[in-house]
């Protein structure tokens, strides 16, 4: 996660990193998603972030808790991801809502397509802004505590 948090403070796309480092898109996105990277990429995405290697490849645990990121910061990226996944879906939407309409305007099943699709956003945009707690963190807190039968 620090990764994420240093990348999305300089404003950098996943594929603008990993171009920069000389890395895969999804080796970022790996990375990101808490796998652990090579000490090469390490290095590359240490030279690009201009921070100390041990900042992103902790040797001791004590090193280690002081780099991960606090449940506040969790939580933001958390939602800023989600966010991001919503406004992507929107504009989607919008574009091939805009080019369907207007190739297929005497198709009725477009519409029928398009508003099914568009409660599919609704829904997406009342849990991206909160509105709705499905599947949220909390929500997969509470089920694995009610699995196990006891608090985490």
């Amino acid at each position: 996660m620090i990764v994420r948090k240093l990348r999305l403070k300089r404003g950098w796309s996943q594929s603008q990193l990993a171009e920069m480092a000389g890395v895969t898109t999804r080796t970022i996105q790996r990375i990101e998603q808490g796998h652990r990277p090579s000490t090469e990429t390490c290095k590359a995405l240490a030279s690009v972030f201009e921070v100390d290697l041990s900042l992103l490849q902790p040797e001791d645990k004590q090193m280690q808790n002081e780099t991960e990121l606090k449940a506040d910061e969790q939580q933001a990226l958390l939602y800023a991801k989600r966010m991001k996944e919503f406004y992507e879906f929107l504009i989607t939407y919008v574009v091939l809502a805009a080019v369907f309409i207007f190739v297929f305007h005497a198709e009725p099943v477009v519409y029928i397509i398009f508003a099914g699709l568009g409660v599919g956003l609704i829904v997406q945009g009342l849990i991206a802004y909160e509105v709705v707690s499905f599947m949220s963190p909390g929500w997969e807190k509470r089920l694995v505590e009610r699995k196990l039968g006891r608090k985490l």
